[in-house]
């Protein structure tokens, strides 16, 4: 077996029930299918095993790139190539069904990229079936007034319904990770809370999380130059600590901030 590089955060998954109950998450069949750091192919394998459309796969490593192309032949599309640099809606004019063990190292990162590029009126992905570390995935699943919820949180379910799948062990994989992974299922909302610019929701969140254990008043005047009308306006108590404002409050913030920059 090809040797995993920890620069690329590679953990390649085994398990072949977890593969199975991978690709009985959504349908396939028919489908349009990206999949993030095939590794050495074996997800890639049941994931053929459905008859999708068509089947389109991202690996940085070269290394893998040709035992990929003497497994799959003609089967697959290999792109030999860095998914934080690629343009996903150039794969097809089909809405994508996206699969992906994402690396450790880079995977908030791709997260957090996807959803700040998607476009209000066309999403490019039917769905994600994405695996990260379990304390990775509980931030992106965390609720208000938890531990866990902050930024991560408040991005993902912006625009996306999550659900947990399952909790992954690292006997699953190869090497074995030292933590726990978790699978979760994203499916694009309907409606949604409407802001111009997605990166005025990093900018507030980044700001009121810096100090997540202070009150929000020091961020808030920082941000609005302690303007009394969006307080007011929003009902919001500058006493209260930034894992205690819900979503929708963030949003709010979020709107304003663009409105007084605007």
């Amino acid at each position: 077996m090809i040797k995993a590089k920890k620069n690329l955060g590679q953990n390649f998954l085994i398990d072949e029930k977890i593969l199975k109950k991978i690709t009985d998450v959504t349908e396939i069949k028919g489908k349009t299918i990206l999949e993030v750091g095939p590794g050495t192919g074996n997800l890639s394998s049941f994931i053929l095993k459905k008859n999708p459309k068509k089947f389109f796969v991202v690996e940085k490593d070269h290394r893998l790139i040709s035992s990929l192309q003497k497994k799959f032949q003609n089967q697959v599309e290999i792109i030999n190539g860095d998914i934080l640099k690629i343009d996903e809606k150039e794969f097809s004019q089909d809405k994508l069904v996206v699969f992906g063990n994402l690396p450790y190292n880079i995977s908030t990162e791709i997260l957090c990229k996807w959803i700040l590029n998607l476009n209000d009126n066309n999403f490019w992905f039917e769905n994600m079936i994405l695996m990260f570390q379990k304390e990775v995935a509980d931030r992106i699943i965390a609720n208000v007034n938890t531990s866990n919820y902050g930024r991560l949180a408040i991005l993902a379910k912006w625009k996306l319904e999550i659900k947990k799948i399952c909790d992954v062990l690292p006997s699953s994989f190869y090497p074995k990770p030292k933590i726990d992974s978790s699978l979760l299922f994203f499916t694009p909302k309907k409606s949604f809370f409407k802001i111009n610019k997605p990166k005025n929701i990093e900018i507030i969140t980044r700001l009121f999380f810096n100090h997540r254990r202070k009150m929000i008043k020091k961020p808030f005047n920082q941000l609005f130059n302690a303007n009394t009308g969006v307080q007011k306006k929003l009902k919001l108590s500058l006493n209260l600590r930034p894992q205690n404002l819900d979503f929708n409050t963030y949003y709010n913030l979020a709107r304003e901030y663009e409105n007084l920059n605007s």
